[in-house]
């Protein structure tokens, strides 16, 4: 699995106190996620979605890509408000959350290296529905919402790749609802951490069961037995704010059948390059 190697250098100084925004997600000060390089040309994609693109296809849009560093809880966009730019993660993971009329919240899809964030720009449409802010901090690759719509629009290889990453990702939220009403919180459980240790690099991550619970759209009280339990079974191990994988195809078991369903869509789908 190739990934991007970033130096020292490249990062941008800045480290401006953030800000909180709606649903604790914080709002960074312009400039302060931003990496000042180009994504090189010599360096192979971790991103799927790119990298079933064809050569020349993918050359024409890197010069278009800036890389930034994506800080944990950054908001990227909110509800009915202008989408400015599409992520297209390496090692980042997005979290896209529905909030309802009393406050309630609920993580509706997600996006990794997989895939994009900013789709409704695809679909002729430059606002969301939901906001989209960055679950698990890492880096990603960055265009404009007007240059990626005027590519995306174009006959061709980036057009098609996108109808079948629409379908992928319309098949995880749909799946999603359906795991959300019917299956235990600990199905659900080993099923967001299944689809958070395919998108980063390694097996240990950042997390909490008040964030999780926030996710799932339950109970932290709920989070906490199940992650005991998965614990208790060897699975995962967990220690201030951070869990690690322990047992991949014990925690594959301990899922529901959603997990695999959504990630066979998206390897029939996109693992195969356009021509």
């Amino acid at each position: 699995m190739s990934l991007l190697l970033l130096s020292p250098d490249v990062l941008d100084p800045e480290t401006l106190p953030p800000e909180v925004g709606v649903s604790g997600a914080v709002v960074l000060p312009p400039g302060m996620s931003r990496v000042k390089e180009i994504l090189d040309p010599n360096v192979p994609l971790r991103n799927g979605l790119l990298s079933a693109l064809p050569a020349e296809d993918l050359a024409r849009l890197r010069p278009q890509l800036e890389l930034v560093r994506l800080q944990q809880r950054e908001l990227l966009y909110q509800p009915e408000a202008p989408i400015r730019h599409v992520y297209f993660p390496e090692t980042a993971v997005v979290s896209l959350v529905s909030t309802l009329g009393d406050g309630a919240t609920i993580e509706v899809g997600t996006a990794g290296c997989e895939g994009m964030a900013g789709l409704p720009l695809f679909l002729a449409d430059d606002t969301s529905s939901v906001q989209a802010f960055v679950q698990i901090p890492g880096v990603a690759g960055r265009i404009d919402a007007e240059a990626f719509t005027s590519l995306a629009a174009a006959p061709g290889a980036l057009h098609r790749t996108l109808l079948r990453y629409t379908q992928a990702f319309l098949t995880q939220v749909a799946q999603t609802a359906a795991c959300n009403g019917a299956h235990l919180v600990e199905e659900r459980c080993a099923r967001w951490l299944l689809m958070t240790h395919d998108r980063v690099d390694g097996d240990e991550f950042p997390l909490t069961h008040e964030f999780l619970a926030f996710m799932l759209g339950v109970r932290r009280a709920g989070v906490t037995m199940a992650m005991r339990a998965l614990q208790d079974r060897r699975l995962v191990r967990y220690t201030r704010g951070r869990v690690t994988i322990a047992d991949r195809a014990g925690l594959e078991g301990a899922s529901c059948e959603c997990y695999h369903v959504v990630r066979a869509h998206f390897e029939r789908l996109l693992t195969r390059q356009e021509s």
